[in-house]
């Protein structure tokens, strides 16, 4: 059932990764134990139905989430709290031991799964009036219900129950071992010392076994939530969110109505749109991160439009060529200026150089990783690169066409997206012997597949070969020593998801489904690879992230049961317009009168990050503009939600300056040949030459489609092997068959 990117799901190293490990050798079974069969008996506790916890994630208990408003203060925070210890500390883990000392006794897996149905008929069942939305653990296939409780004695109480009689038989087991534990003995357990509770479920069903991980995960949340409360500790704020359902979208949060506030566009301005664009046939492409507002404009009008496409900077050039093909004679490009550079290049490698190509502003739209890469001390690094043998650079697409054909002359150098950088170096390794890669700009990153790789030491040859299928453990050690990453390049967006982002999500969010783009900074990776690594989270593009979302909500749609899914979003929030029209088209194609799926969108927001400009804000502060865009705040704290021209709520301020404003000025004014009144808004072409006298439009391009042959054979092309054995070769030009 898993494919292979969902095998890359491999251990994360955490902020807790010490305490896992020496719990892990804590619950080890000496092999001489001789197995015991039932070895405790499951106690009914009776709840107090009026102090049931109500967790953060918890969808509102009136079926109908668009008459709700958020409360200020949530019932409760997950922060952590330490107890004393308990007089019976060995309980818990004792109780463990026996039951995977148990498991491990039955060497069949129909004994096994046998004896976890045995397990599931000893789970007293929850009544009606706990088995609600409220008491829901997210991420399992089946409906898992949990509470918990604290005690007189300050020993949690946890009662489960499923309407699957083998994921009855998981949560009976946990149940077993942590009811009537101290809090401290709960926290201990990790969901790595469940590992050798593996039933042998066939295929199609391991994502069951994930049950053990999401259930454990639930209750840890509620074991600290109590002792926060026990504690007085002031519960955290909810990060702000959107609640999708079949039948519109509620905004919790300043930050989430302002991004829910152009998700239904004014129609007389769709219209505006679409007739100046099929008047003078222009296309448009735009990045995921673009505006709610232009994004909320341009999915109503690519209904009556087609030449309009938002994807990931990769599929941008391909959407522009492909509108070129149709006939459009303009292609406006909503993005940064790299972009638009890629875009002119590729048309006129294509023969389409009469096909104008037009950005949004006058003024250098930029990009802090393309910057990165145009730095003095990205040249060192890739002389650095060209004085070792067998060199390969890997270069984030998301650098400038003239960073690219001066690398390329250095070292021999090949483009790719977060989404194919993993396999771009490991078909190269694979390819070519005793290879070095250099990769660059983003460090983040670099250092996330360099934390790949070496998980995937850990890994089976099996496992490997899913990924790849020419490694295996011995092949990834020895490429290890020869990979190379840039160390001084970050996304100021992605830069944002550092430690105390991190900390809040751990606390609070630590059951929902969590997504990460790769520039993420290793405390948030580590996060997301660990919930992916229970069928919880994705790491990857934004593409990979929508396609995440995706699989997840059809999941719960073809489960026909009323279900409420939380994503935190890991990345820049121009992406919620394209999750939105996702989400709705899912929930919409739906059948009339089939269970309610609510779907939840949390944007982790810095609270650190801004500070309103508003006129009528109490601070006086005067709008900052960029380009053509009034930004309504900056940085500094004010009312904890927000956004800053240096980031803070990932939202990408160089996107910003692609407004609506722009895109109709630019669409008026075109064909420009009268007046040259947007002439600054034309993606010149590269008159300039490389050091070594060749066009940069040319050789920039030739990274560009080295990775289009990749994309298309799976394999390194024979020219850019060539000039990796050769690198003298780069001085001169080579097609690319």
């Amino acid at each position: 059932m898993e494919s292979s990117a969902t095998t890359m799901a491999l251990r994360a190293t955490s902020s807790s990764s010490s305490s896992s490990s020496s719990s892990s050798s804590f619950f080890s079974i000496p092999p001489t134990q001789k197995p015991q069969s039932l070895p405790f008996k499951l106690q009914p506790f009776r709840f107090k139905r009026h102090q049931s916890l109500k967790c953060i994630q918890s969808p509102p208990s009136d079926p109908n989430p668009l008459s709700q408003t958020t409360p200020k203060n949530p019932t409760f925070s997950c922060s952590a709290a330490t107890l004393s210890p308990s007089p019976t500390a060995d309980l818990a883990p004792s109780k463990l031991h026996r039951l995977v000392s148990e498991f491990q006794s039955l060497t069949e897996p129909i004994d096994r799964v046998k004896r976890l149905l045995h397990y599931a008929s000893l789970l007293p069942p929850l009544p009606d009036s706990g088995r609600v939305d409220a008491n829901r653990v997210m991420g399992c296939t089946a409906q898992v219900w949990l509470e918990a409780e604290m005690d007189q004695d300050g020993k949690m109480r946890f009662a489960a129950d499923s309407d699957s009689e083998i994921t009855r038989g998981f949560c009976s087991c946990l149940v077993s071992v942590l009811d009537g534990a101290a809090p401290e003995e709960v926290l201990a357990v990790k969901t790595d010392d469940l590992a050798a509770l593996n039933v042998g479920l066939p295929g199609a069903q391991r994502s069951r076994v994930n049950t053990w991980h999401n259930v454990l995960v639930s209750m840890h949340k509620k074991t600290k939530a109590l002792m926060a409360e026990l504690q007085g500790k002031p519960p955290f704020e909810a990060f702000p969110s959107l609640v999708i359902t079949a039948d519109g979208i509620q905004a919790k949060g300043s930050y989430a109505e302002a991004q829910a506030r152009y998700l239904f566009p004014d129609e007389a301005k769709v219209v505006e749109l679409v007739n100046v664009l099929k008047e003078k046939k222009i296309g448009v492409v735009a990045h995921f991160y673009m505006d709610p507002e232009v994004q909320g404009i341009l999915t109503a009008a690519k209904k009556h439009w087609p030449h309009i496409h938002i994807s990931d900077s990769l599929v941008m050039a391909d959407s522009a060529l492909k509108m070129a093909k149709d006939g459009c004679e303009f292609i406006t490009v909503l993005g940064v200026d790299f972009m638009s550079e890629n875009v002119r290049a590729i048309l006129d490698q294509a023969g389409f150089q009469k096909v104008g190509v037009y950005r949004m502003s006058n003024e250098r739209i930029g990009c802090s990783l393309a910057d990165a890469a145009s730095s003095p001390s990205y040249m060192s690094y890739l002389e650095n690169a060209s004085r070792s043998p067998q060199s390969l650079h890997v270069v984030y697409i998301n650098t400038s066409l003239e960073t690219k054909a001066y690398a390329h002359e250095l070292v021999p150098t090949i483009t790719c997206t977060s989404s194919n950088v993993v396999q771009t170096i490991l078909q190269a390794f694979s390819q070519v012997p005793d290879l070095n890669v250099w990769y660059g700009p983003d460090s983040y990153m670099g250092a996330n597949i360099r934390v790949l790789l070496e998980q995937m030491t850990k890994m089976t040859d099996e496992e490997i070969a899913e990924i790849h299928p020419a490694h295996n453990r011995d092949s990834i050690r020895s490429l290890l020593p020869r990979l190379h990453h840039y160390q001084d390049g970050t996304c100021i967006v992605h830069h944002l998801f550092g430690n105390e982002v991190v900390n809040r999500i751990n606390e609070m969010y630590c059951d929902a489904f969590l997504t990460a783009h790769l520039e993420v900074p290793g405390e948030m990776f580590a996060l997301a690879m660990e919930a992916k690594r229970r069928g919880m989270g994705v790491v990857g593009s934004t593409q990979n992230i929508l396609d995440f979302i995706k699989q997840r909500v059809q999941e719960a749609l073809d489960r026909n049961v009323n279900d409420h899914l939380q994503f935190v979003l890991g990345t820049e929030s121009g992406m919620v317009t394209s999750i939105v029209a996702l989400v709705r088209s899912l929930l919409g194609s739906a059948k009339s009168g089939g269970a309610k799926i609510n779907v939840e969108i949390v944007f982790p927001v810095s609270l650190d990050s801004m500070t309103s400009t508003s006129s009528n804000s109490s601070s006086g502060l005067n709008p900052i503009k960029v380009g053509d865009v009034i930004l309504p705040v900056i940085p500094g704290v004010a009312s904890g939600e927000g956004c800053s021209i240096h980031g803070g709520c990932a939202s990408c301020p160089y996107m910003k300056m692609n407004s609506l404003s722009s895109l109709l000025k630019v669409c008026y004014h075109l064909p420009d040949e009268t007046d040259n009144a947007i002439s600054a808004y034309e993606a010149a072409r590269f008159k300039l030459q490389t050091p070594n006298g060749r066009s940069v439009a040319d050789v920039g391009c030739e990274p560009i489609l080295h990775m289009r042959h990749f994309q298309a054979s799976k394999k390194l092309s024979e020219k850019l092997v060539f000039q990796i054995c050769n690198p003298s070769s780069n001085g001169k030009s080579l097609s690319i068959s």
